[in-house]
C-alpha cells in the first residue's frame, strides 16, 4: 500500500546522481523525519526543480511511498537561500553530515528537525561561527539521548569541583585524576564553564571542541567526517599563511 505525503517542510541533506537525469535526496522532514526519495529528471536542463533541490534552502516537499525509497511528486521553496559562505557552509554542510550519519530514516524527531533549522539560520547571522557549533552539538547530542554530564563525578553523586583535574570517558563522565596532561583531561572549572556554554572565553571554547570531537567520533565508531576534515585543512592551511606573513614581516 502506498502513503502519500503532501507539502510537508524540509531539507535536503544529501543528494547523489541516480540514473541518467535523476537523484536520490535524504531529506529532513518535521514530521516523518530523514526520508530517502528518488526525484526523477531533476538532473536534466529543462528541470523545473533543477534550482530547488539544493541544501539550506526551506522547502515543502511532497512524496509517495511504497517502500523504503520514496519517489517525489513535488518541491517548492517555502523561504529563502541560505546565503552561507566560508566557515558558515562548510560548517552547514558538518550539520548535514551529523543528520545523515545519526538520525534513522522514517523517525520523526521535531525537536532535532526544530534545532537543524535554528542552527541554519544562526549559521547564516553569527561571526562566532565555531562557538555556534559547539552549541549545536552539545544540544544534539542531549536530544538523542547522549547528553554530557559535566557536573557529576563518574559513578558517584559527587560534584566536580573547580580545582580539581578529571578525565572525560564518553560513556561514564567525568573522572577525578592527579595528573594535569591527557587528550580528555579538564579541570573541574573548565568542564563546568563548557556546560554553561561560556564559547566566548577561547580557552573554554578550544577545550569544547578537544572534548565533542572526541565524543562525536565516539558514537559515529571513528567514522570521520568528510566535512570536518575540510574545516580542519581549511583552518591549518590559513594558520600557515599567517606564520609564513609573520616571517616575511620580521
Amino acid at each position: 500500500m502506498s502513503r502519500r505525503v503532501q507539502q510537508q517542510p524540509g531539507y535536503v541533506l544529501h543528494h547523489r546522481p541516480f540514473q541518467d537525469s535523476s537523484q536520490i535526496l535524504d531529506i529532513l522532514t518535521r514530521d516523518h523525519g530523514k526520508v530517502a526519495v528518488v526525484a526523477r529528471g531533476s538532473r536534466g536542463s529543462k528541470s523545473r526543480l533543477a534550482g530547488v533541490l539544493r541544501p539550506f534552502l526551506p522547502l515543502r516537499v511532497s512524496w509517495v511511498a511504497k517502500s523504503d525509497l520514496g519517489t517525489l511528486t513535488g518541491a517548492e521553496a517555502s523561504g529563502a537561500p541560505s546565503g552561507l559562505r566560508g566557515d558558515a557552509l562548510l560548517s552547514a554542510y558538518y550539520v548535514n553530515e551529523l543528520m545523515l550519519h545519526f538520525l534513522h530514516r522514517h523517525d520523526p524527531q521535531p525537536e532535532i528537525y526544530a534545532l537543524y533549522e535554528q542552527s541554519i539560520h544562526s549559521l547564516c547571522s553569527t561571526s562566532q561561527v565555531a562557538a555556534h557549533l559547539r552549541q549545536f552539538e552539545l544540544e544534539f547530542l542531549s536530544l538523542l539521548g547522549y547528553a554530557l554530564n559535566f557536573d557529576r563525578v563518574a559513578g558517584t553523586h559527587d560534584d566536580v569541583v573547580p580545582d580539581r583535574y578529571y578525565d572525560y570517558r564518553v560513556e561514564d563522565g567525568p573522572v577525578p585524576v592527579d595528573h594535569t596532561e591527557g587528550p580528555l583531561v579538564f579541570s573541574g572549572a573548565t568542564l563546568l564553564a563548557i556546560a554553561a556554554a561560556r564559547f566566548d572565553e577561547p580557552e573554554v571554547l578550544r577545550a569544547a571542541n578537544r572534548l565533542l570531537r572526541d565524543v562525536v567520533g565516539f558514537h559515529l565508531g571513528g567514522k570521520e567526517l568528510k566535512s570536518r576534515k575540510v574545516l580542519l585543512e581549511v583552518h591549518r592551511g590559513r594558520i600557515a599563511a599567517t606564520r609564513k606573513t609573520d616571517k616575511t614581516n620580521e
